[in-house]
């Protein structure tokens, strides 16, 4: 076998050279080329954890803040729940006392009612028994209404204090005598005998005449008032008849 060496040497420089043009044009660049996208796919990897992680944080952040607002609204509501018991409390019992005040006053409104029914009942009762004392009086002689009551006029006026007594007539003021109609001469010379006598001493007299007395006489000065006529009796009466009333009401 012939082997030819020159043709072995070129062929060896030949793969030589091309080792070389392969190393120095090929290689190196995809070597770099592939560091290169290494050290990029590491950058993209590192920033693709620190986005992980920040996403992760953000979502703890996210989470917590929730949970804290969720913390809040419930906070907010039982306060908001706890304020409307008391409101609701407080209404009720204002409700309650206004309800109370109202019952009270209705009460008294009715009270009041029953009180002013049963005056104006007494005060027509007290009106027709004026009426009726009137009409029964005017069958009665003239006389009568006068005469029948000097002595009990005259004994009033005894019953009065010695110091009030003593007041009536001083320095000439005159009493006023008031009766039903005008009076006839004997029957005012009979008052005055009557009142002196129960004083003990004269006393200026005005007589006046007042229709609603009915029947009677009454005795006015500064410092006493005397009364013995069908009038203060029917007022003393409606008094009585009031204050029963109010009493048993």
């Amino acid at each position: 076998m012939h082997i030819d060496w020159w043709t072995l040497g070129l062929q060896t420089v030949n793969a030589l050279v091309l080792i070389w043009l392969l190393a120095r044009f090929l290689f190196r660049p995809v070597a770099k080329m592939v560091a290169q996208r290494q050290q990029a796919a590491a950058t993209l990897m590192a920033d693709a954890v620190q986005a992980k992680a920040a996403a992760l944080a953000e979502q703890s952040h996210a989470a917590e803040e929730a949970a804290r607002i969720a913390q809040q609204r419930g906070d907010m509501l039982a306060a908001a729940s706890a304020e409307a018991e008391k409101l609701k409390a407080s209404l009720e019992s204002a409700a309650h006392a206004d309800a109370e005040h109202l019952r009270a006053a209705a009460k008294v409104d009715i009270a009041s009612a029953q009180q002013a029914a049963a005056a104006a009942d007494t005060d027509r009762a007290s009106r027709l028994a004026i009426d009726i004392a009137a009409k029964l009086l005017d069958r009665l002689p003239q006389q009568t209404r006068i005469m029948g009551f000097i002595d009990g006029l005259a004994d009033e006026l005894a019953k009065l204090p010695d110091s009030t007594r003593a007041e009536l007539g001083r320095d000439g003021v005159a009493a006023r005598l008031i009766a039903p109609r005008a009076l006839k001469d004997d029957e005012l010379a009979a008052c005055r005998a009557a009142l002196t006598h129960a004083l003990g001493r004269d006393l200026p007299l005005r007589v006046s005449v007042d229709p609603t007395l009915l029947a009677g006489l009454e005795l006015e000065t500064p410092h006493a008032i005397v009364r013995n006529s069908f009038r203060a009796d029917l007022a003393y009466l409606q008094t009585e008849l009031l204050a029963h009333d109010t009493d048993h009401a």
